[in-house]
């Protein structure tokens, strides 16, 4: 199974979040998948920050920042090593590296908060 299929598999899981999380510390964000190549699964969702603001956690997944060490992705996933470019959605939706957002999920829950934010 490719990466990027576990990661996607991954995100149906509808865990609850742990009471650590709250909405305070929670931003809307791109995420998209760089295990398989430059453009991968991609989705728009609620993330969650841990209180340092180092850890970032989304749906069961839990990411730190590469610090600058990585090519075209700028978090890794602390279970599976994956690389991931996690960043603040666009308002013109040209999320993807090269553009466009051809195939981006928008999780439901956050669809009508992200119509908002980028109108």
């Amino acid at each position: 199974m490719r990466h990027a299929d576990h990661w996607m598999d991954k995100l149906q899981l509808d865990e609850e979040l742990p009471s650590q999380f709250r909405l305070s510390r929670s931003k809307i964000m791109y995420i998209e998948s760089k295990a398989d190549g430059l453009e991968g699964p991609a989705v728009i969702g609620r993330v969650y920050f841990s209180k340092s603001g180092k850890t970032l956690y989304y749906k069961g997944l839990k990411f730190q920042s590469l610090k600058g060490a990585g090519f075209k992705a700028n978090y890794f996933d602390t279970e599976t090593g994956d690389h991931y470019w996690i960043s603040g959605p666009r308002k013109d939706q040209n999320d993807r590296l090269y553009g466009g957002n051809s195939g981006v999920q928008i999780d439901d829950d956050v669809r009508e908060e992200y119509a908002t934010l980028i109108s």
